[in-house]
């Protein structure tokens, strides 16, 4: 994984001894940020736009980077991200 300026990644550890995990369930999505200057920003700007459509964002993990191409020039580059979030049951 590679060290993203501005992007916090969270490490949960796991629990000590006598210590139980919460239960919690989180669903996992896979969106790709674009940005005309850097990875970096590609990256932040899937998490930010995730952040206004889910509440509860916990972790994101950039899997993939890439870059978009016109006319011999890099015209943006992209960050693919899978971000999770915790899951709200609607009763």
């Amino acid at each position: 994984m590679v060290p993203l300026a501005g992007i916090k990644l969270h490490h949960i550890p796991p629990p000590t001894q006598g210590e139980e995990m919460s239960s919690s369930v989180y669903k996992v999505m896979e969106i790709i940020g674009s940005s005309p200057t850097s990875w970096e920003e590609a990256a932040k700007m899937a998490v930010e736009k995730a952040g206004i459509h889910r509440e509860d964002l916990r972790v994101a993990e950039v899997i993939e980077f890439d870059m978009r191409i016109d006319d011999q020039q890099v015209v943006a580059y992209r960050a693919k991200v899978k971000i999770s979030y915790k899951y709200h049951e609607v009763v």
